[in-house]
């Protein structure tokens, strides 16, 4: 079996709020910080580009609608100049960068995470499965195509957004497909501080220490910081400041035991963390608990993953997608499997 051995590397830093070509140069800095420090992986926060919108959770809709053009006109499209400019920074690094986006696709916005290779080439374009919350005002939803982990050279790799790691099933979806290299995006806890203690650091950066442990996986956990200048743009009023507070990176690489790899930085601080990936650790955590192996009882619960890509419109006998990038193999449906579920007298689809 082929074990990996790599540094990897979670941005903590905030974006050049709304502005796209601003944040990408900051983003091919810490691309060329990571590599110089000797990673081949670098993961970057929730919606890094152009930064997470703090605006839906500070007031009414009606108010927020002050930054939807100018969000929307920041968000990155897929192979305009700007995405090419962070592939070619891949290539140029010789590393693998995990960028945290909102993407714009026609008319809509999604939470997206683009996973690109050491040689620029695409290897996979994935959406936030369903936003959360009052994300929901901005972003569509993703489908079963972007719970797929994915053959690299660094290993298995895979990636969720926020609170899609307090999602049991899609979790597990994840950890089924033998995921070795999980990334996993927070955009910064420092919203509502002490009023609502689930969106703080302690209970999110434990969903990425469980999801190592149970996954039996590596997690690098990138997050952002909310800078001066982005408060100054969206808290108008003291109660906004009150609401949303500076800093609140809490960037975190997990071994598959759990264990922290790295000193963290301050919340307040921006830079990278980095860690020594070493995949043959993994059997030994497996050995004791494999979720989906010999650790599972597949007779009593068992999930059903549905991969369909959720085209909106399928035209003549072709699809024309954003998922023909992604290799066939990895995105089909195995209609075998569902076929036979389907005849089971009883499918417990849990």
């Amino acid at each position: 079996m082929t074990h990996h051995r790599f540094r990897a590397a979670a941005v903590q830093a905030a974006p050049v709020f709304l502005d796209l070509d601003a944040s990408i140069d900051k983003a091919i800095g810490l691309i060329e910080d990571a590599a110089r420090a000797g990673a081949e992986l670098v993961a970057f926060p929730e919606t890094y580009l152009p930064g997470y919108p703090w605006y839906i959770w500070l007031d009414a809709p009606a108010w927020g609608f002050q930054f939807t053009q100018r969000y929307f006109d920041n968000s990155l499209e897929y192979g305009t100049p700007q995405a090419d400019r962070i592939a070619q920074a891949a290539k140029d690094n010789h590393i693998m960068v995990v960028m945290g986006l909102s993407e714009r696709y026609k008319a809509s916005l999604y939470i997206a995470q683009w996973i690109i290779d050491a040689e620029g080439k695409t290897v996979a374009m994935r959406r936030k499965l369903k936003p959360t919350h009052v994300e929901r005002t901005v972003y569509g939803e993703g489908d079963g195509s972007d719970l797929s982990v994915y053959g690299t050279d660094l290993g298995r790799v895979g990636a969720l957004c926020c609170w899609e790691h307090l999602q049991p099933l899609s979790k597990y979806a994840m950890y089924a497909q033998n995921e070795q290299i999980h990334v996993g995006a927070w955009p910064s806890f420092s919203l509502y501080t002490g009023a609502a203690y689930a969106l703080g650091p302690e209970v999110n950066t434990a969903a990425s220490r469980i999801y190592a442990v149970e996954g039996g996986c590596f997690v690098i956990s990138p997050c952002a910081t909310v800078s001066p200048e982005m408060i100054e743009i969206m808290c108008t009023d003291d109660a906004k400041r009150a609401m949303l507070t500076a800093g609140g990176g809490h960037a975190r690489i997990f071994a598959p035991d759990g264990q922290l790899m790295h000193e963290p930085l301050a919340h307040d601080e921006e830079g990278l963390v980095f860690a020594d990936i070493d995949t043959s650790l993994i059997s030994i955590a497996k050995a004791a608990a494999d979720p989906a192996g010999h650790y599972s009882r597949p007779d009593v619960t068992r999930l059903w993953l549905n991969k369909t890509p959720g085209d909106r419109v399928i035209s003549g006998p072709g699809r024309d997608t954003r998922y023909d990038v992604v290799e066939e193999a990895e995105s089909e449906v195995r209609l075998d499997i569902i076929e036979q579920l389907a005849r089971d007298e009883d499918p417990a689809h849990v």
